[in-house]
């Protein structure tokens, strides 16, 4: 649901042709600019272009790295690649739904959904970032979705987003339910938003496919991650006695009703698809576009760190962010989706120094360290200081979690390995 004050429309899928809105940002609705989306013979094209109020006045700003302040319009295509994602500029496919989200909308608008369907279609008060869509008439464009949930909704929630994923049948007012609450949400496992206090929190549940407790093990591993001074974002777990507790997590793109701009890591790197990249990478985007260029670098090398001892193997470039920090710079956004995995193939999915191996490697972060300003001898104590940190306190915050003994064992070659013994040492 948009901003009580602000006049929506809601709109439906449409027939393949031509599409466009005007692209708004903020609680404000200050304009940025128009998107303009095509559909045709399977394929789709988009093109922006900035509003010149925009580029000349203030706070006019870039929105990603691709899409530099200009009068140019920039296009996007799915083209010969196939990925129809692709037929958006990577700032707004961070605002559109990922495996989870486009379930939900499929399921309730039908399969076949264009990508800006994807887009519009996704209830507009809980769009990732600050990114809103408006029609010429100036009107919040928004789905066909309940209000957000509360905190009271919880319970129910658990049992529509188990029924949907198992493909179970749910009545249509369930199905918009969900599909308000968690459409916009990247990520592929059952999730949705929840308004506490009027604070906007990201509530995970457990899937039918798990074989550990997830939740339990994501907010216990956020609170390591706090304890060892990472910006890891506030986490508590709800419905915690019973089988299938829910990780409730603080959305870092909001401050109330305040709708903060973000961009992936993918998109900071101009990434397209599949395609991979580097912490090095990042330290240099960090270097240039950063409002406090020196804590970020540190925070992202501690990252590295924590990531490797922690046997974290899905850090992929989507799930590192950016947050606008004002005057065209950006911060590091907090720590999100870091999950231990006691995998014996200790692989990382973005690697820690380019043209390197993805190797989970304690020497290849220490090696990597003056990319993010600081010296080797300072490098190995930090590491060192929190190799031991968790090394002794990660059992206890996981049982404090209501993790189980046996679920413990499990999870211990995540924490219990050669380069924890390396970080030990140093």
């Amino acid at each position: 649901m948009a901003d009580s004050d602000q006049p929506t429309v809601r709109r439906s899928r449409t027939a393949p042709g031509k599409q466009e809105a005007e692209v708004h940002l903020g609680q404000s609705l200050l304009h940025v600019g128009k998107l303009r989306f095509s559909y045709e013979r399977g394929r789709q094209h988009s093109e922006f272009s900035y509003s010149p109020n925009w580029v000349d006045g203030d706070p006019g700003f870039a929105l990603a790295p691709d899409l530099p302040l200009g009068l140019a319009p920039f296009f996007a295509s799915s083209g010969r690649s196939g990925d129809q994602r692709e037929s958006l500029p990577g700032v707004f496919q961070d605002a559109a739904p990922d495996a989870w989200g486009r379930m939900l909308m499929e399921r309730l608008h039908g399969a076949g959904l264009s990508e800006f369907d994807m887009l519009t279609l996704t209830d507009d008060a809980t769009r990732q970032g600050a990114l809103r869509f408006c029609d010429a008439q100036g009107r919040v464009i928004t789905g066909d979705s309940a209000p957000v949930p509360r905190l009271i909704d919880l319970e129910e929630l658990r049992s529509i987003a188990a029924t949907i994923e198992r493909r179970g049948e749910v009545s249509n007012a369930a199905l918009r339910q969900m599909a308000g609450a968690g459409g916009s949400i990247g990520g592929a496992r059952p999730k949705a938003n929840v308004l506490d206090d009027g604070q906007l929190w990201i509530a995970k549940f457990s899937s039918a496919t798990d074989a550990s407790p997830v939740e339990r093990i994501e907010v216990a591993t956020l609170q390591m991650a706090r304890e060892v001074g990472l910006n890891a974002p506030q986490a508590r777990l709800m419905l915690e006695t019973t089988d299938s507790p829910i990780a409730l997590i603080r959305r870092f793109d909001r401050e109330g009703p305040a709708r903060i701009p973000y961009m992936s890591a993918r998109t900071a790197l101009q990434r397209h698809g599949a395609e991979q990249g580097a912490y090095t990478e990042l330290a240099g985007f960090i270097q240039q576009h950063s409002d406090d260029p020196r804590a970020d670098l540190a925070e992202l090398w501690m990252r590295i760190v924590f990531t490797v001892l922690v046997t974290n193997t899905d850090d992929h470039l989507k799930n590192h962010g950016f947050v606008y920090a004002g005057d065209g710079q950006w911060s590091l956004s907090q720590l999100f989706d870091v999950n231990p995995q006691p995998e014996r193939h200790r692989l990382l999915k973005t690697a820690i120094i380019e043209g390197e191996p993805f190797e989970a490697s304690i020497e290849m972060a220490i090696e990597a360290a003056e990319f993010f300003s600081l010296a080797g001898p300072e490098a190995r104590e930090m590491a060192g200081k929190m190799a031991r940190k968790i090394h002794a306190s990660w059992q206890a915050i996981m049982r404090h979690h209501g993790v189980t003994d046996r679920d413990l064992g499990h999870l211990a070659p995540a924490f219990e390995h050669r380069e924890m013994e390396k970080a030990l040492a140093l």
